[in-house]
C-alpha cells in the first residue's frame, strides 16, 4: 500500500465540522483490489453505489490507486481496498458465514477515510442466493452487492459516524435478501447525516441470517 500517498492525501481533507452545500463536488474513490474483478462485476459495483448515493447528492470520481502519480488534489475521498477474489467463480450451493463484509479503519478513535470490502467473504455469504439466477446475471448481482456494503462504509466515513440505522443501507446487519433485492436505500436519517455531517471508530457490516 502506498502509505506516502496516503499521508499526503489525508492532508487535503477540508474541515471535519463543515456542513456541505446544496451541492457536492464529486468525492473521489481511490480503489484497489487484490485480483482484478470482472468487468461485469466492476460496472454493477460502481452503478450501485452510484444509484444509492445519487439522490442525497453525493458523486464519486473512481480512480486506480496503482495509478495515481501521487500529487492529486481532492476535496473529498476515500481509499476503498477490495480483498480476495471479487468474482462468481466457483460458487456452491450453501451458505454458512456470517462476519465482517467491510470494515473501515479507525485510529485514536478517528474514523479514516480507509475501508475494506471482503469479496470473498460476500460470495461466500451469497453463494447459494447467486445460484438462484442464470450464469448471464450472477455477475451483475454480485456487483451490486459489493456495491451495497461499500455504500455502507462510506456513510461511516462521510457521514462521520459510528451510528447505525436499524433498517435500510445503514443498518448493522445484512441479510442475503438485502443484498440481493431489487432495491435497498438509505433511509431519511442516515439521509440526512451524509447530506449535514463531515468525515470520522472500527464499523463493519456483517452478514446475518438469510
Amino acid at each position: 500500500m502506498k502509505l506516502v500517498l496516503f499521508c499526503f492525501l489525508l492532508g487535503v481533507f477540508p474541515g471535519w465540522n463543515e456542513t456541505r452545500g446544496a451541492t457536492f463536488a464529486p468525492i473521489t474513490l481511490y480503489t484497489q483490489y487484490e485480483q482484478a474483478p470482472p468487468e461485469g462485476v466492476q460496472e454493477a459495483l460502481q452503478a450501485e453505489v452510484e444509484s444509492i448515493m445519487a439522490h442525497i447528492g453525493l458523486h464519486f470520481e473512481w480512480r486506480d490507486l496503482a495509478k495515481t502519480a501521487g500529487h492529486e488534489v481532492s476535496a473529498e475521498l476515500a481509499v476503498v481496498s477490495f480483498k480476495g477474489r471479487c468474482d462468481t467463480v466457483g460458487l456452491v450451493g450453501h451458505t454458512k458465514f456470517e462476519g465482517a463484509l467491510g470494515w473501515t479503519h479507525v485510529s485514536d478513535g478517528q474514523i479514516l477515510p480507509f475501508t475494506d470490502v471482503a469479496c470473498d467473504r460476500v460470495r461466500e455469504f451469497l453463494q447459494a442466493g447467486l445460484l438462484t439466477f442464470p450464469v448471464e446475471d450472477r455477475e451483475e448481482k454480485y456487483g451490486r452487492a459489493l456495491g451495497r456494503v461499500l455504500a455502507h462504509e462510506l456513510y461511516h466515513i462521510f457521514a462521520n459516524t459510528m451510528h447505525h440505522g436499524s433498517v435500510g443501507v445503514a443498518k448493522e446487519s445484512y441479510s442475503v435478501l438485502d443484498l440481493l433485492s431489487d432495491d435497498f436505500q438509505f433511509q431519511a436519517k442516515e439521509t440526512r447525516m451524509l447530506q449535514t455531517s463531515r468525515p470520522k471508530p472500527a464499523v463493519e457490516t456483517t452478514a446475518g441470517t438469510m
